[in-house]
Formats: C-alpha cells, sequence, structure tokens
C-alpha cells in the first residue's frame, strides 16, 4: 500500500511541476532547431516567424542550424531536449521522408515530438528548357509513353523531396523515365539549359528568376492548386495527371510531453505570426503560403506524409541509409 501511496504522490507532484511550467511558460530564450543550413528556404521561413513570434512572447527566439544527416542530428536534439517548450524542431517533409529513408532513427518520427502549425508551403515545378519540344506536361508524357527510358529527369539528391516527386510522377502517370540526381538546384539549371537532360523537377522559389528571365519554362506545379506567382501554369492534376500531388512544407514542433497548455501558448502565438500580413507578404515573395494550422491537423499531415513518401520510397527501391 506504501508503494502505491508513493507512486500517486509522484505522479500528482509531477503533473503538478507541468502545470507550474504552463503557467511560467515562457521563462527564458526560445531556440528552433532548424535541420538546414542558413538561407535556405526553412531557414528563412523560421527566422521570419521567430522575429515576430519573440514580440508576443516577449522572450528571444533563437534560430539553432544544425544541417546534415537527413535532419537526424537536429531531430536528435529537439527529441531530447526538456518537454518544456523552450526548444523547438523545423520539421518539414523532409522528416517525413527521412522515417522511411533510413533503417533506424534515435528517436520514433510519430511518438516522440509534439507538432505544434504548420508555417508555410511551397510549390514543385516540372521544368524544362525555354525552347523544349514540351509544351506542356501531357507532352512531356506522351513522348515518355512512347519512348520508355529514353526521357532524362533531373533532380537533386536521391531521397529528396524534388526526387521523390519525380519518382511519384513516374508512378502516377505511368511512365519509364531516367531520373539523373544532382548535388543542388544549380547543377540541375546548367544541366537543363544545357540539354544534358529534357526535364526537371524542382522547388519552384530558386527557379522562378530562370523562369521569368525565360532560360526555362515550366511545365506544371504539383500542388493542389496553381502557384500564386505562376498563375498561367497548370497543376499536375489538370494536366492529366491525377496522382501528382505533392508540395514542400515545413512546421514546428516540440519534445512530447511538452505541457498540452505550453502546446496551445505556442500554438496561438505562433498562428498570430504566420498569419501577421508582413509575414505574409515576405514568404510570398519568396513563393511560400504562410500558414498555420492546429496541434491535431500537423501530427496528421506529418502522419500522412510519412505514410506517402514511405510508400514511395518503396516503391521507387531506394536503398535505405
Amino acid at each position: 500500500m506504501r508503494f502505491f501511496t508513493r507512486c500517486a504522490i509522484a505522479a500528482s507532484l509531477a503533473v503538478l511541476a507541468l502545470a507550474g511550467q504552463a503557467q511560467t511558460f515562457p521563462s527564458k530564450t526560445v531556440r528552433i532547431v532548424v535541420p538546414f543550413g542558413a538561407g535556405g528556404v526553412a531557414d528563412i521561413t523560421a527566422r521570419t516567424v521567430a522575429e515576430k513570434l519573440s514580440q508576443s512572447l516577449g522572450q528571444a527566439v533563437v534560430i539553432d542550424n544544425k544541417p546534415g544527416a537527413g535532419g537526424v542530428a537536429a531531430g536528435d536534439i529537439v527529441a531530447k531536449a526538456d518537454p518544456d517548450g523552450h526548444t523547438l524542431l523545423l520539421i518539414s517533409n523532409g522528416t517525413a521522408v527521412s522515417a522511411g529513408l533510413f533503417k533506424s532513427l534515435p528517436f520514433d518520427t510519430q511518438r516522440d515530438f509534439a507538432p505544434i502549425s504548420t508555417l508555410a508551403t511551397f510549390d514543385i515545378a516540372v521544368i524544362t528548357q525555354a525552347d523544349s519540344k514540351f509544351k506542356s506536361l501531357g507532352d512531356l508524357v506522351a513522348f515518355a509513353k512512347a519512348n520508355p527510358g529514353k526521357l532524362n529527369l533531373g533532380t537533386v539528391n536521391i531521397g529528396s523531396t524534388q526526387n521523390l516527386t519525380g519518382e511519384l510522377l513516374k508512378s502516377a502517370a505511368g511512365i519509364d523515365v531516367q531520373i539523373v540526381p544532382f548535388n543542388g538546384t544549380p547543377a540541375v539549371i546548367t544541366a537543363l539549359r544545357g540539354n544534358q537532360i529534357d526535364a526537371a523537377v524542382e522547388i519552384l522559389g530558386p527557379v522562378i528568376p530562370h523562369i521569368n528571365s525565360k532560360a526555362v519554362r515550366a511545365l506544371a506545379v504539383t500542388g493542389a492548386k496553381r502557384s500564386a506567382v505562376l498563375p498561367e501554369v497548370p497543376t499536375a492534376v489538370e494536366s492529366g495527371v491525377p496522382g501528382l500531388v505533392a508540395s514542400s512544407w515545413n512546421g514546428l514542433a516540440a519534445p512530447a510531453k511538452t505541457p498540452a497548455a505550453v502546446i496551445a501558448r505556442l500554438n496561438k502565438d505562433i498562428t498570430a505570426a504566420v498569419e501577421a500580413p508582413d509575414v505574409k507578404t515576405k514568404l510570398r515573395a519568396l513563393n511560400m503560403d504562410a500558414h498555420a494550422s492546429t496541434p491535431e491537423q500537423t501530427a496528421e499531415l506529418l502522419a500522412s506524409e510519412t505514410r506517402r513518401w514511405g510508400d514511395v520510397i518503396v516503391r521507387a527501391k531506394i536503398p535505405t541509409q
């Protein structure tokens, strides 16, 4: 009986401690661990939101860039951090991809994080040379069906969102094309303009300048709706490939067991930051659609994306790392 009494007392004290944390949050600087280098889309998104978030929280919000290893290092830091809301992880479709791309991880993507909100989504596009014979995604698919294995499609590294979107294009359109991986967007653009590849799949933001200068042409975007910056470019669904719906996204999560009251406070302030007109305007200029979500919606997004990209990895027979 004494044992059970002690356990009950310990449990009650733990609950009171968590409640106390929620009431005093935030009590110090909030750190957002970003699994990408400075200057990229994820980093810019995090910094833009962090600046606004710090005003409402009344505490500094700093960015800690931990790039590399598929986001594993960044995820491990946050998974093991105190669950008090002061250490957050920038999650993305890359987080979902890593769950299927690695044989083992030092954390469980679903159980070790408490998703808080999305921050933004950004388009992916199928592009080709400005003078290409392919005037639409339908033209490209028709050629690929008539000439199995002869079309070369460039993407960045194997296992990246762009690379897996290329694999999704293959399966959704029922075509046999050669996907050629490169080590970065500049290399993809150089190969495309040099006619070394026939088309490419790339995040739209970095290639907008090339599209605007007429160096390359966008055949379609792969999001659920047309891009606000290229409204004349159809979606893949409109182009006759109904199974090709993919976009890149990012959001924020805390360590699992973070008090619900802290998650609610963070969600409230993150939502206000993301919906602020100046934040929306700044991210829109970078072809990012800023929008928040509930913790439950964010958790479902992460879970569904993990399942979907895991299936793509299996179908494409991409070796796990």
